[in-house]
């Protein structure tokens, strides 16, 4: 792998007293759509306003393509910006909104009427082009953001939560159509949201961050099913946790979780050496087990049903496998599913549980 697009090099960035940043390390491979995700206030937006150089970092350097901008003003950065708010100019039409960042930087009249129209056809509003702003929707508004940002082809694309505004329908449709776009131009793309789901389906890789620090960065697959850190865990989709204890001697022996002896999962995860860990397991792969029927290659326990809940493609069953332990499972349709009250066998195949350190994340 060549050098990267972007480099960032302990990167720190303080306010006053607060650490909004916390010396971050992180390459973006040219070409690549990778997404910084958590919650308000982890540092995501501070990043991307680092890179567009908007915002000053108070430590480290910020490298393009080998060359430190750390100190280049933002419009000597070649970045492309879309925004939540779009930031079009209202009085000007959508060819001339496309065009502006072009004209601004001499290209003739015949190079910006050409580049307008590949555009226009590549976001799929053919013919828009002599409208104003108001006159479309809030997608079609979003795409002509981001052709703007495009016009002149920028050394990367910074992307400040630009589908928050949109409705759910709309913003699915727009997701797929923005990721189209950005693997047909080929442009290296950093993404902010707080929407996880977002993230897993738009992302080559994602950055989960969480008070100014990295907490995992990976594909979506490794940070589901293979989350780093207790926060990463929760954060990413739905979770599981049982706290457990060692039950014998070794780094990697067997545990208890609500006084049964389970098998751990072979990968991963900190060393037991006789302390406490937490075993998290997504309720999609906890399946109801036949009572009095072969357990072979599961780990189950058996509790008390407390609670059932019908939401469509499956059930959300709550099962009390111990004194103040509890777990969540989503039943397929197909389930037999006891009433509320009743006793159930539940378990899991040890492998698509992972074990994490109680005390990180």
């Amino acid at each position: 792998m060549g050098t990267p697009k972007v480099l960032l090099e302990h990167v720190e960035r303080r306010f006053g007293d607060v650490v909004a940043l916390s010396a971050l390390d992180l390459a973006i491979e040219t070409g690549e759509f990778l997404t910084l995700l958590g919650p308000s206030g982890c540092g995501k937006t501070t990043t991307l306003r680092m890179i567009a150089g908007f915002i000053d970092p108070t430590a480290g350097r910020i490298m393009m393509d080998g060359r430190d901008i750390t100190d280049l003003p933002p419009n000597r950065r070649q970045v492309g910006m879309v925004f939540q708010n779009y930031a079009l100019f209202p009085h000007l039409t959508v060819a001339e909104n496309i065009a502006f960042g072009m004209k601004q930087h001499g290209a003739s009249e015949q190079e910006r009427r050409a580049r307008v129209g590949e555009l226009l056809d590549l976001i799929k509003l053919p013919g828009t082009g002599k409208r104003y702003p108001a006159e479309l929707s809030g997608g079609q508004r979003q795409r002509v953001a981001i052709a703007r940002a495009v016009a002149r082809p920028p050394q990367i694309l910074l992307m400040d939560e630009p589908l928050g505004a949109l409705d759910l329908k709309l913003r699915e449709a727009m997701q797929q159509e923005l990721r189209a776009i950005q693997k047909k131009l080929g442009i290296t793309t950093l993404y902010v949201t707080h929407d996880q789901t977002e993230a897993m389906m738009m992302s080559d890789r994602i950055v989960v961050m969480n008070n100014g620090r990295v907490e995992q960065i990976g594909i979506g697959e490794d940070i589901y099913l293979r989350p780093a850190t207790r926060f990463v865990a929760q954060f990413i989709g739905r979770i599981n946790f049982l706290p457990a204890q060692p039950a014998g001697a070794g780094a990697h022996g067997p545990i208890k979780v609500a006084g049964n002896l389970i098998v751990p999962p072979k990968a991963g995860g900190p060393a037991l050496n006789q302390r406490a860990v937490t075993l998290a397991i997504r309720p999609e792969h906890v399946r109801i087990l036949p009572d009095g029927g072969a357990t072979t290659g599961y780990n189950a326990l058996r509790g008390r049903l407390t609670e059932r809940i019908f939401i469509g493609s499956s059930t959300q069953v709550a099962v009390e496998v111990g004194e103040g332990v509890s777990l969540t499972l989503d039943a397929r349709p197909d389930d037999s599913i006891p009433p509320v009250g009743a006793s159930i066998l539940v378990g899991w195949e040890p492998d698509r549980a992972v074990l994490l350190d109680p005390d990180a994340g």
